[in-house]
């Protein structure tokens, strides 16, 4: 099978995590940029990515790269790219687009550019004047940045945030992919307990298990490339085949999800189940200053309510003087904290967060805060990304 490029799109501040889940998956890193990173890879890259990347948002097949200042050196060059290598005469696709700081600022007219550039070399290749598009869909990307323009096309069809365990939903549910960025930014791995005290609808802690499980995150939905014809169903069978194997059944998982509201423990319970990972985590509708620390060296991973609006003050004032208090008394347990707000470290600690990192949870600026606890003795830790 031929190499080429191909492109993990990630939410910013999460470049590194996706950096390296990339690298565990065995493949070169090409370039690690602002929201995306390049890896070479072939047919069964696509696939094993697609199944694998708990934190990317998309995986893209990168057409080609060139300067764009005019209308007609953005046809001329789409029109040179070998597109028939990809989309079979009977495709279906779309163009999307953007456009920053580049003289071709109308991102309309780059798509119609686009289009039309891709059409025309599909008729020389394929020797007709139309196309029903009735086969599989191919989604091509233009996005012109400083004037270089990035064709691709997205293998993956919906985000790979949708994991497919979601039946049940609560207000403000947070992204899978930040989720398993959070524990996956954490020194939390099986054999240690872990709690999300504000754990909603379950996404952290389903997140955590199936991380701790080895449970390929895209194991049970499909993607936009399955259908293309480049790409066997013998590579995607075998890729599945290869990811079931992988489960681990025999690890010390111990998860605890709780949150006052009872329909959230509901929501959870369903969602762990639809995940496989039921069994590992155990819910339970409790106020957080009714949490007990079992056990020493727990972690807390948590993304609280954010207190934005009128009257939520009060509600987040109290959350952190119930966390300050449960820490105060439990000085081995480990605190990870995702908030978007700017006086949290004063208000918890009056003290620096051991880390801190900013994130996105969708449109929201959020500071992710860590607070380290004691190490548990003769425990090998492994090390969390860089950033």
């Amino acid at each position: 099978m031929s190499k080429f490029e191909l492109i993990a799109t990630a939410t910013f501040g999460l470049e590194a995590v996706v950096k390296r889940e990339i690298e565990q998956l065995g493949y070169t890193i090409l370039k690690s940029e602002d929201a995306k990173i390049s890896y070479e890879g072939d047919e069964t890259a696509i696939a094993r990515s697609n199944l694998w990347l708990r934190c990317a948002d998309r995986v893209l097949l990168k057409m080609g790269e060139f300067k764009a200042l005019s209308f007609e050196e953005l046809f001329e060059q789409t029109r040179a790219l070998p597109w028939e290598e990809w989309i079979p005469e009977d495709g279906k696709f779309t163009v999307n687009g953007s456009s920053v700081k580049s003289t071709l600022y109308s991102v309309p007219d780059c798509q119609a550019i686009v289009k039309k550039a891709i059409v025309e070399r599909l008729k020389e290749t394929y020797h007709c004047d139309w196309f029903h598009e009735t086969g599989a869909e191919y989604t091509v990307k233009v996005a012109i940045l400083k004037d270089s323009a990035t064709l691709t096309i997205d293998t993956s069809g919906v985000g790979l945030h949708k994991r497919g365990y979601r039946i049940k939903d609560v207000a403000a549910p947070i992204k899978e992919t930040l989720a398993a960025a959070m524990v996956s930014l954490s020194y939390w791995k099986a054999g240690r307990l872990l709690v999300d005290p504000f754990c909603g609808s379950g996404t952290i802690v389903i997140e955590a298990a199936m991380l701790a499980k080895n449970i390929a995150p895209g194991l049970n939905r499909k993607f936009a490339s399955e259908r293309w014809g480049r790409i066997s169903a013998d590579i995607w069978k075998t890729a599945r085949k290869e990811a079931f194997g992988a489960i681990d059944q025999t690890s010390d998982i111990r998860i605890i999800g709780s949150d006052v509201s009872r329909k959230a423990i509901e929501a959870a319970r369903e969602n762990a189940e639809e995940a496989g990972v039921a069994d590992c985590i155990s819910f339970s509708v409790l106020p957080f200053n009714e949490l007990k620390a079992e056990e020493k060296y727990g972690i807390v991973i948590c993304n609280p309510p954010y207190g934005e609006r009128i009257g939520e003050r009060a509600d987040l004032d109290q959350i952190y003087k119930d966390a300050k208090r449960f820490f105060g008394l439990n000085p081995t347990w480990s605190l990870y904290f995702l908030t978007s707000d700017k006086e949290f470290e004063k208000a918890f600690s009056n003290k620096p967060a051991d880390k801190r990192r900013k994130l996105y949870n969708g449109r929201i600026e959020t500071t992710y805060y860590q607070y380290y606890g004691e190490k548990p003795p003769k425990v090998d830790w492994e090390k969390p990304p860089e950033s």
